[in-house]
């Protein structure tokens, strides 16, 4: 915990231009010993700011949890390999090895499983920390087996990462490819658009400069790029599709699938072009898909919360956050933003006027306000309208056609408690 204060401080220090936070991702085994202090770490508030946190849970932890959830919760020195339990009268954040007691001992009065689970959903529900990583599953499609396990992802959890490897993302506009007409997308175009991104992608990689030769030397040999979408929201209220429907959970299906496959075939013709990635025999594109391939990893979908703002479109595969958002500029000043889709659809077809401009502004729902057209308020559902079940059931359709993980966002209301 003590070095891990230090890099947080070393991070707060080290900010990207004066105005961009560093980001850092910090996992813990469950098994470990210091996972309750782990798992407690930021209910100070001012602690680990730039830290997104997760437990890594295992399928044995999960067994457990539903079978025997009240055996005592046994924690692994990874030093030694002597396995503990934890009585319950410790310091949350200031136990030490010492008070922890040998697993075969006295177990009465320990943390069990269910206890674990139920800080770890405590602790979200009042700050949003800690995450879950199921890492198990993770390694279940980790690409290069034989270089290692995968111990962790970045920062926001899209792309999971052998030891010293990097993430190299791009994303999609999708909504720049609805057709005039808003029948459907131009599959044509976007899939051109994907070959052209995933040369765009590997060329980066020898681009780039590597701060250290270990990174250097995974990057290079695995060459894993993460292609993506961004505008999906947009891209759905301009098809005419609610969020929050079969309608777009199906469009998501498909979409990915699509992205997936144009991806994967252009990487195959870069193979042919430039070879396959160093450490490709012994990888499942070697042993289980007997395929030649470029990259051994080529989609993930990222949140893109800074390159949405510059394309001008919603973010990632979520809905619109909502029709209107207070914004801060590097000088400090605030101001307020209409969503860009919601301009431009106002200046192109006459809605938009100082009257509708100060409704949306003031929070007005856009089916309350008149000159909107009813077809397009009928579609304009933002985030924390959407029930969480259907942003559960839109990360599962990218998921299912993804090479590395996808970012997405579930709201819940503030009310939302433990239970939910």
């Amino acid at each position: 915990m003590s070095f891990w204060r230090v890099i947080a401080e070393t991070t707060n220090a080290i900010q990207q231009g004066a105005h961009r936070r560093g980001a850092n991702m910090g996992m813990m085994d469950v098994r470990h010993p210091d996972i309750l202090k782990f798992i407690n770490a930021k209910q100070d508030l001012a602690s680990f700011n730039n830290f997104n946190i997760s437990v890594k849970i295992t399928d044995s932890f999960m067994t457990f949890l539903r079978e025997n959830p009240e055996n005592p919760h046994v924690v692994v020195n990874p030093r030694t390999n002597q396995s503990y339990v934890i009585p319950r009268t410790v310091n949350l954040h200031a136990y030490r090895i010492q008070d922890l007691r040998p697993h075969n001992d006295h177990k009465n009065d320990c943390f069990t499983v269910q206890d674990i689970w139920n800080m770890i959903v405590a602790n979200a529900h009042a700050t949003g920390e800690p995450g879950v990583c199921y890492i198990d599953r993770v390694n279940e499609h980790n690409p290069t087996p034989g270089l290692g396990p995968i111990n962790a992802t970045n920062s926001c959890g899209e792309q999971p990462l052998l030891d010293y490897e990097a993430c190299n993302l791009g994303s999609v506009n999708t909504s720049k490819f609805v057709r005039p007409d808003g029948s459907d997308l131009d599959w044509g175009a976007i899939g051109q658009a994907v070959e052209f991104a995933v040369r765009f992608l590997d060329d980066v990689i020898d681009a780039n400069h590597w701060p250290i030769p270990e990174i250097r030397d995974m990057s290079l040999g695995n060459r894993k790029i993460g292609l993506g979408v961004m505008g999906l929201g947009d891209t759905l209220v301009l098809l005419g599709i609610r969020y929050d429907s079969d309608e777009a959970v199906d469009f998501a299906k498909r979409l990915s699938r699509f992205i997936q496959d144009r991806a994967h075939h252009a990487s195959k013709q870069l193979a042919q072009q430039r070879g396959c990635f160093p450490n490709w025999h012994g990888s499942i594109w070697d042993t289980e898909h007997h395929t030649p391939m470029r990259n051994a990893t080529c989609t993930t979908v990222a949140p893109t919360g800074s390159i949405s703002l510059i394309a001008e479109c919603s973010s990632g595969i979520e809905p619109i956050f909502k029709p209107a958002c207070k914004r801060r500029a590097l000088d400090g000043a605030e101001f307020i933003q209409l969503h860009p889709l919601l301009e431009r659809l106002g200046a192109e077809h006459g809605w938009m006027n100082p009257r509708v401009r100060a409704r949306l502004i003031s929070g007005t729902e856009p089916s309350e306000i008149p000159e909107i057209p009813r077809n397009l308020a009928e579609v304009l559902v933002t985030a924390h309208e959407i029930a969480p079940e259907w942003h559960v059931r839109m990360q599962a359709a990218f998921q299912a056609h993804v090479d590395n993980a996808v970012s997405k966002t579930v709201n819940l209301p503030a009310h939302a408690t433990v239970e939910d």
